[in-house]
């Protein structure tokens, strides 16, 4: 029984992401990913990525929240994608991916070396595996989000921003409480390209003090 209904959900959730519209959108427009619209439209609102800058995209595979950034930045910025999974290349040469564990000190050398120096951005959508139950997801995602943070510490520029996502939990407010002291100008916000049964928050922090 517990097979078929593993095999029904995987159908539904199939048929779910065929008729999402920014499934569709993404497939027509050549993005890697729907969620390359989450980063447009929270961009859109709070002006977190420049011309020129340096934009660290951490979780970044397939690419979606890369390509965004590449538009932004144009061809004098540059953009350093981080993961654990490969990244189909890009064109574009301003373009530098790292394949490995961020939270590494051998990683962490690299993406300073990439950059060279510090990103005026850096961006995560990255989630840890998924259990389906809420509770420890968000304990995941919350461990995640304290590990890029601590990453802005050595490779965020004084007044960079951050954007970083979340599953919201009982531990929400206490990241949030964390940040405050670290950034001028504290967000949060769902845009319209998040799954209204998703329980991720997008936290928007900007002006870095470090």
């Amino acid at each position: 029984m517990d097979y078929y209904l593993v095999i029904f959900m995987g159908n539904k959730w199939q048929v779910e992401k065929k008729n999402d519209p920014y499934y569709k959108r993404a497939k027509s427009e050549d993005y890697r990913s729907r969620a390359s619209y989450k980063l447009s439209q929270l961009n859109k609102r709070y002006k977190i990525i420049k011309k020129d800058n340096k934009v660290l995209d951490l979780g970044a595979a397939p690419g979606g929240w890369s390509q965004i950034a590449l538009e932004k930045v144009g061809e004098e910025g540059i953009v350093v994608g981080v993961d654990l999974n490969k990244i189909k290349p890009f064109t574009e040469e301003n373009f530098f991916f790292i394949r490995g564990d961020f939270t590494t000190h051998e990683v962490k050398e690299k993406i300073i070396d990439k950059l060279s120096g510090k990103a005026d951005v850096i961006i995560s959508d990255a989630a840890p595996s998924t259990t389906g139950i809420k509770s420890i997801d968000h304990l995941r995602s919350t461990d995640l989000v304290e590990s890029v943070v601590s990453l802005c510490d050595i490779a965020l520029k004084e007044k960079g921003n951050l954007l970083i996502k979340i599953f919201q939990g009982e531990e929400f407010k206490k990241i949030l409480d964390s940040l405050k002291g670290k950034f001028k100008t504290l967000k949060t916000n769902k845009p319209p390209s998040s799954r209204k049964k998703s329980g991720e928050m997008f936290i928007v922090a900007l002006g870095f003090k470090p």
